[in-house]
């Protein structure tokens, strides 16, 4: 299960570093959200003000942390809201569009087996 967990948490940092070193370097084309749509609105504001630049420091940051064993918690609590604000992108601004997209599918299932694996290093920020 040890070595398991190892290669997830290498799949996931890989994807992170990956989408997020693409901000700044540009090196996968991504199309953009149809114009005039809530998701290009949303997207145009977090890309001119600077917030999505940071988002994606964070991404890159978390997908190393989640990539080495030692850090992966610490990377996991990085990328959690992360992940939940790309869930949510895809269903209330994209109406559902690139939900089930494999990249999306891929990130949501790789996270919730890491947070499984490690679940009782997370359940003693639970209890008081």
């Amino acid at each position: 299960m040890k070595n398991i967990s190892n290669v997830i948490g290498g799949l996931l940092g890989l994807l992170f570093l990956t989408f997020g070193m693409n901000f700044f370097l540009k090196f996968i084309p991504l199309p953009p959200p149809e114009e005039g749509s809530a998701a290009a609105l949303f997207m145009s504001a977090m890309y001119t003000t600077g917030y999505l630049a940071f988002v994606k420091c964070l991404e890159i940051v978390g997908g190393i942390l989640v990539a080495i064993p030692k850090t992966r918690n610490y990377g996991l609590l990085v990328l959690g809201p992360i992940i939940i604000n790309i869930l949510a992108f895809h269903v209330f601004l994209a109406k559902g569009g690139g939900l089930f997209d494999p990249p999306v599918v891929l990130i949501s299932l790789l996270s919730l087996f890491l947070l499984w694996s490690g679940r009782r290093a997370f359940l003693g920020l639970l209890n008081p």
